[in-house]
């Protein structure tokens, strides 16, 4: 008997690592407020592909929070690009999935990493993305897939929640070992 259940999403795909130790609940669309915004929520969703609808009353809130869909906001990164038929990633729509580890009860994702530390076992590896510094809007640190697919459907300019890499800054943060400007990699570790 193990216990287990660690939930993460991996960013920018549709699929879990494996299907041995980890189990896919379900794939998405990411999601979240829209880059302009003020107010609203500050992390990303992942949305299901199949929602379900409450009662509709047909009246229209007067004051309400929304949720748009997602873009990669990378024109030139280096991803390597899966299903994409494009060059960049820029203005795709960014799929999602939410995994389940069936034998490990902790998640942890790890900013500036590729490998986990001693005694982890690696989900999946890729870069730190979060909302653009520049925008209105605040959003959480998100481990993008290091190769990310993009939504067939989606390759307009509609903006939205976007995903932007994440770059060191020296200073307060050291450097050595960081570098100024060099994008920050992640890695999703469980246990």
């Amino acid at each position: 008997f193990h216990i287990g259940g660690a939930m993460y999403t991996r960013w920018g795909r549709t699929n879990c690592t494996d299907g041995i130790h980890t189990e896919l609940v379900y794939r998405g669309y990411a999601g979240g407020t829209h880059y302009t915004h003020s107010g609203g929520a500050s992390d990303y969703l992942c949305l299901p592909r199949d929602p379900q609808w409450g009662s509709e009353n047909g009246t229209k809130a007067k004051y309400f929070s929304d949720v748009w869909g997602a873009e990669y906001q990378m024109a030139s990164f280096p991803f390597s690009l899966r299903s994409s038929g494009s060059s960049t990633l820029n203005d795709h729509n960014v799929p999602c999935a939410v995994c389940r580890a069936k034998t490990r009860a902790s998640v942890l994702m790890v900013p500036a990493r590729q490998e986990c530390h001693e005694g982890w076992t690696k989900e999946y590896s890729g870069y730190l993305t979060t909302g653009y510094k520049g925008h209105v809007g605040r959003n959480q640190y998100a481990c993008m897939d290091a190769a990310p697919e993009v939504l067939a459907a989606g390759h307009l300019n509609e903006n939205g929640a976007l995903f932007y890499h994440v770059e060191g800054v020296c200073g307060s943060l050291p450097c050595p070992p960081y570098i100024n400007g060099r994008e920050l990699t992640c890695v999703v570790c469980t246990k």
